[in-house]
């Protein structure tokens, strides 16, 4: 293994930690994990640590307590705020050798699995069985357990199901301090404070999971699938508010506009009817007699639309095939433009035409291109904004126009992310979204799990933000000038 820097002392000791070749110190392995999804920030670590069981996850955890030593865990790096972005300063800790289901109970329906685990996974071992795991993800192919509990990630069918915090039941893990900690169980009657609701989403920033109980659901019966092609973005928005006014309850609305459709049929040669300006993707799910009921009630709201064309999956081949040219759309971006940043706030349902008409003509005032997929059905926007990095202030004008989006959605009564998380990307707007008292109570929880700010240091809050810290002493990132209580 080539070095170009002799081991720091600290990192020796984590070396005699663990058994041989756990620790990888190589540029070209800290090279590979020096950004996520978000490939704008980049930073290499001190060293990557590889534990396969759980009690290697605690004692390095401890070690990093006990030498106030960052850390970042991390499963597939498909976080797209820069949530998993290493420390300079510190390691990351990969958990994808910790990959094992460790209970399938088809009968009390839930699942224990490791934070390795894929999602996709999940269901693929219950599909058998009748039983699925609700949240998908884009990226559910790749994306773990562990980090989908990170961000509390949602979804494609989060409409009808929720999001990760509502399939955990309970979960086992190892804070910043290095205690370990069970939080709820396999039921779903719990009483008391719903710790495992807390952890959920908490961005990496209270310790690691070890061990995360999952509900799983009955699959449905039947689905039915439609695709539906519109003249104008605007007239797709509005057949999104027409079935949700209905009382309707879909499994999923998507709706994707002009240029991702341009990229997904690029990518994987998604079949879309010939100029439409957007495409509705409405997905229902259930018993065969609920969904016959259903479906008329759907095609009616569809005809009164105006679409240019109404397409129904006649089969789970056509289905699959309709999905596949959605949950492409984030990748085939990337044959459009070499980079791209992918935003995620959400507005109000009845205000979604407004947002995009915003984001439609502050595109084309600033000059930058932007695709837009997103759950139609609780306003969650993905706006895909496209640059060039090797153009001089490409990036810059990028996070410009990520930025007026961001704005407009807390203006809006909404939120600045949906289910990517705050991350590196968006710290900087957590103050637009709250009070300075609120950040002060957020500061003060973080405060709670992780006292010396060693896991996952730099994301969520704003680096110029005075933390509400207690404890004496210089934490080593304001040494580095990581973060600051200026």
């Amino acid at each position: 293994m080539t070095r170009s820097v002799p081991l720091s002392p600290v990192i020796q000791r984590l070396v005699a930690l663990l058994p041989a070749g756990r620790v990888l110190t190589g540029q070209a392995h800290v090279a590979a994990y020096e950004c996520d999804g978000l490939t704008a920030f980049q930073a290499k670590p001190l060293a990557v640590v590889v534990p396969e069981t759980q009690e290697e996850v605690i004692a390095v955890v401890r070690f990093c307590a006990a030498e106030k030593l960052p850390f970042v865990a991390r499963g597939s790096g498909t976080s797209l705020s820069g949530g998993s972005l290493p420390v300079a300063t510190g390691i990351v800790i990969t958990l994808n050798r910790l990959n094992r289901i460790l209970t399938l109970d088809i009968h009390q329906r839930f699942a224990v699995v490791e934070p390795g685990v894929v999602n996709l996974a999940v269901t693929t071992a219950a599909q058998p069985y009748g039983l699925h795991y609700a949240p998908d993800p884009s990226s559910q192919s790749v994306c773990t357990i562990g980090g989908n509990v990170a961000f509390n990630a949602g979804g494609a069918h989060c409409l009808k199901y929720g999001m990760t915090s509502n399939h955990v039941l309970g979960l086992k893990a190892v804070l910043a301090t290095g205690e370990v900690v069970e939080f709820g169980s396999a039921s779903r009657e719990q009483i008391g404070p719903d710790w495992t609701g807390l952890f959920v989403g908490n961005e990496g920033l209270f310790g690691i999971a070890l061990e995360i109980t999952l509900q799983l659901l009955p699959r449905a019966e039947v689905f039915h699938t439609v695709l539906a092609g519109y003249g104008t973005l605007e007239q797709a928005g509005d057949a999104v508010t027409a079935v949700v006014a209905s009382g309707l309850l879909p499994g999923a609305i998507e709706i994707m506009d002009a240029l991702a459709l341009e990229a997904a049929t690029a990518a994987v040669h998604a079949d879309y009817p010939p100029g439409c300006e957007a495409v509705l993707i409405v997905e229902l799910e259930g018993p065969r007699e609920v969904v016959a009921a259903d479906r008329e009630r759907l095609d009616a709201i569809l005809a009164a639309s105006n679409p240019i064309e109404v397409r129904p999956a006649r089969d789970a081949k056509e289905r699959l095939a309709i999905w596949k040219g959605r949950k492409s759309a984030f990748s085939a971006v990337g044959r459009l433009s070499p980079d791209f940043i992918v935003q995620d706030g959400v507005v109000p349902r009845r205000r979604l035409g407004e947002a995009l008409r915003k984001i439609n003509a502050w595109s084309r005032e600033m000059g930058v291109r932007c695709a837009n997929v997103f759950h139609a059905g609780d306003g969650n926007l993905h706006p895909l904004i496209l640059y060039d990095g090797r153009e001089e202030g490409a990036l810059q004008r990028a996070e410009e126009l990520a930025g007026r989006i961001l704005k407009m959605c807390v203006e809006m009564g909404g939120s600045i992310t949906g289910e990517h998380g705050v991350g590196v990307e968006k710290r900087e707007y957590l103050p637009v979204m709250f009070n300075a008292v609120e950040v002060d109570v957020l500061h003060r929880l973080h405060e709670a799990f992780d006292p010396f700010r060693i896991a996952n240091p730099g994301k969520m809050f704003p680096v110029a933000a005075a933390p509400a810290l207690s404890h004496s002493g210089l934490h080593p990132l304001e040494k580095a000038g990581v973060i600051s209580r200026e």
